[in-house]
């Protein structure tokens, strides 16, 4: 009983890597590669890490989500870009005191230009913007890491979700 258990279990991780499905619920179709070029900061005010971590970001959650192999040019699935918004605004006015915020909101725009090689009609190029709200009373440069590394992550999962999502 426990040889077909076994059995069963890997017949099915097999039909999951084998047949372009990933356990997001991603459909890969018969690509085997992706590539990501780095996204460089084209915003109005530019954050120094940023193209880095969310570069990193898109590569990651494909790598860890699928099955494709990741290539340095050239893959079945491309994506290339550019940030184009890293804006701070203040939001949620406090009652107390006429004209402060109780918080800001960090907001990242990142332009997005998918190329699916084997399937063209599933090629696109889109805007994705994400944000995260902090508290009014901290300043920017001390909540920023976490702030960023909280919307790349957002925006590389919106971005994975619209290339290759099933639903």
């Amino acid at each position: 009983m426990r040889k077909f258990i076994a059995l069963s279990i890997f017949a099915i991780l097999t039909a999951c890597g084998s047949g372009g499905y990933s356990f997001t619920g991603g459909d890969v179709g018969n690509a085997k590669t992706i590539s990501v070029d780095f996204f460089p900061n084209y915003a109005p005010i530019v954050e120094p890490t940023l193209s880095q971590t969310f570069t990193e970001a898109l590569r990651d959650i494909f790598v860890r989500q699928t099955s494709l192999e990741l290539v340095e040019r050239g893959g079945d699935l491309q994506f290339e870009g550019t940030i184009t918004g890293y804006d701070v605004k203040p939001i949620n006015a406090q009652s107390s005191e006429i004209g402060e915020a109780a918080a800001n909101r960090l907001t990242i725009t990142v332009n997005v230009i998918y190329t699916n090689k084997l399937e063209e009609k599933k090629s696109f190029e889109q805007n994705f913007s994400r944000f995260a709200d902090f508290d009014a009373n901290v300043d920017l440069s001390q909540a920023s890491a976490t702030l960023i590394e909280q919307i790349t992550t957002e925006l590389a999962e919106n971005i994975l979700n619209q290339s290759i999502g099933s639903w």
